[in-house]
């Protein structure tokens, strides 16, 4: 019989770990445990993404459930001579609360968690990924048990009963979802799982799949066999090489334990799974396009109807979820529909997982219920704002959202909600700005964005985002027009109107929003020829001021030798020859350099 370990070490094996150095902690840790005699004492666990992403690599220590931030290798000697043997823990790794800068040892009292409620992440960061056991011990596979135990059209109802609306951005009602495909005519039916996780700044998705990839597979046999599928798909970008490792193992996990492939669980339901690697195009994460590309053509969506729900892969009924909406579906079967609808709000039930992404203290992936304000997201478990700057906006939906600004940071977060604000809940992509942030610049951004990713197929979309650019860009470099404002409003609505999917329909969204709550700062584009926030290029300037000492330090970083001055004398810029890349102000220890 195997040795009960007194203490579990969990190590994030997350992207966001991994690529700050995670991946050498383990292989540390096991040494040193080794040389002191301890490998059977301490069991050391890989797991999946904890939320925390910035402050990585993150190391757990249970019982006590210490957090420690940023380890490096070279703090492991500490943690097992100081944690692991002398029960003593090490302050200096502790995360700090952003506001207060008080330590806080426990996992549980850090702020970023307080305000969570993770029902779709519930597994993530506490259990290795990789272990099916690990899964099975976490009551891994009961929502498939109970499942195949009634009905097909009982499990529907259970889904529709919970009120689960789909995370990939539209909302649509699951259960209803499941029902139109149950419904269809015809014997062969196919599950897909969208993975094509395409938005700047989200990894909700990526996150699910490393950290808990056997909830995913769960959710889409249940639903294969509630639709009356024997076959389903996950398509993944192929840019998740870890997410699709993971997926992988636990496939083939999953047929030899019974759990997939033939006659799963003694029953006579048979569900067999695939993985299709999606090349990054964003425009696939729209199903029809998606769906082309599982069939090897080339992903551009086609007019609807036929939904996919009666003609879909291959021209057979299909039905098309986002992971985070099959990630919750094995709890709502496991623990009944009661329970998560009686989450979020009347018409947005449950909790909607968020990445949370620029200029905010705690970046990572947060779940919060539904119904949560913009303000507690923000500044109760995001931490609030870096360097004492001020909030301006956020930018909620990815391309196809709207940036929200600081009077609607109390606005109760729902479909609904946002999209009367002029934004949208989208997939969870969350990017904060402050006041250093162009309204008009950030527009520009995720036009280029979506223009650069249209498919081409319709002339609203292919040409209408190119002319909404260029026009835009024109606005960012000082040559605006006192009609380009009326001009990018009637680009908008024409391609709202016209485009055949959604990425035409909501690609002006960041245009529109910026325009409805920051037209100002288009108008001093435009009339005053200023960037009130100072950062488009072509509109500010450099000016040393009467506060200059001359010690000298900016000419020493200017590039290309814009500054001129003698050593305690007044410096400077020569504006011909400026390029305005900001080293002179960053470097002047007197803030004598003023920019405008």
């Amino acid at each position: 019989m195997e040795k009960l370990a007194r203490a579990h070490v969990l190590v994030c094996g997350g992207t966001g770990c991994s690529s700050s150095g995670s991946k050498v902690i383990i292989p540390a840790l096991r040494e040193k445990l080794q040389a002191k005699g301890m490998e059977s004492e301490i069991k050391i666990v890989e797991t999946g993404c904890h939320g925390l992403c910035e402050m990585g690599p993150l190391v757990i220590v249970y019982p006590e459930g210490v957090f420690y931030i940023r380890v490096k290798p070279t703090d492991i000697d500490e943690i097992v001579e100081t944690h692991l043997i002398k029960g003593r823990v090490i302050e200096r790794l502790l995360y700090k609360e952003p506001a207060t800068l008080e330590t806080v040892p426990d996992y549980d009292d850090i702020a970023f968690y307080k305000k969570q409620k993770r029902y779709a992440l519930v597994n993530c960061g506490h259990i290795n990924p990789e272990s099916l056991e690990e899964y099975i011990g976490a009551d891994g596979y009961e929502g498939l048990a109970k499942a195949l135990s009634m009905k097909p059209e009982d499990v529907i109802e259970e889904i529709k009963a919970s009120g689960l609306r789909g995370r990939g951005g539209g909302g649509f009602p699951t259960g209803l979802k499941w029902q139109f495909t149950r419904g269809a005519a015809g014997d062969k039916k196919y599950v897909i799982c969208n993975a094509d996780e395409g938005d700047p700044g989200a990894f909700m998705d990526r996150s699910v799949l490393e950290g808990d990839p056997h909830r995913v597979l769960e959710g889409m046999a249940i639903c294969g066999y509630a639709v009356g599928a024997d076959e389903g798909y996950i398509y993944c970008r192929a840019e998740y090489p870890l997410a699709i490792k993971r997926l992988r193992g636990a496939i083939a996990q999953a047929e030899e334990a019974g759990l997939l492939g033939e006659g799963i669980l003694g029953s006579d339901f048979n569900f067999t799974l695939h993985i299709k690697e999606g090349a990054g195009a964003f425009v696939c994460g729209e199903e029809t396009a998606l769906m082309a590309s599982v069939e090897g053509r080339r992903g551009m969506p086609r007019p609807r109807p036929p939904f996919p729900a009666n003609s879909g892969l291959w021209g057979k009924p299909t039905n098309i979820n986002n992971v985070e909406t099959f990630a919750n579906v094995p709890s709502i079967m496991r623990d009944g529909a009661s329970y998560f609808a009686s989450q979020g709000t009347e018409t947005s039930k449950g909790t909607k997982v968020f990445a949370l992404t620029g200029k905010i203290n705690n970046t990572g992936l947060a779940e919060v219920p539904m119904g949560i304000t913009m303000r507690e997201i923000i500044y109760d478990i995001g931490g609030g704002i870096p360097d004492g700057k001020k909030f301006k906006a956020v930018q909620i939906g990815g391309p196809s959202g709207g940036c929200l600004p600081e009077q609607l940071l109390d606005l109760a977060i729902d479909y609904e909600s946002l999209t009367k604000a002029g934004a949208m809940m989208g997939s969870g992509g969350l990017v904060v700005m402050d006041e250093t942030t162009c309204m008009v610049d950030v527009a520009r951004y995720f036009l280029n964005f979506t223009q650069d990713e249209s498919c081409g197929k319709c002339t609203p979309c292919r040409e209408g985002t190119k002319r909404m650019l260029e026009i835009l860009n024109r606005i960012c470099e000082g040559n605006g027009r006192e009609d380009d404002i009326a001009l990018l409003e009637s680009l908008a609505r024409s391609i709202k109107a016209g485009s055949l999917c959604a990425l035409g329909q909501t690609a002006p969204n960041p245009v529109l929003s910026t325009l409805n709550f920051f037209r100002h700062e288009y108008e001093a584009h435009i009339r005053d020829h200023k960037c009130p926030a100072g950062a488009c290029t072509a509109l500010i300037g450099y000016l040393i001021t009467e506060r200059c000492r001359g010690c000298g330090l900016c000419k020493k970083v200017c590039p290309v030798d814009a500054i001129s001055g003698e050593i305690k004398g007044m410096h400077s810029i020569d504006e011909n020859i400026c390029i305005k890349c900001g080293a002179c102000q960053t470097k002047c220890p007197f803030k004598a350099i003023d920019k405008g």
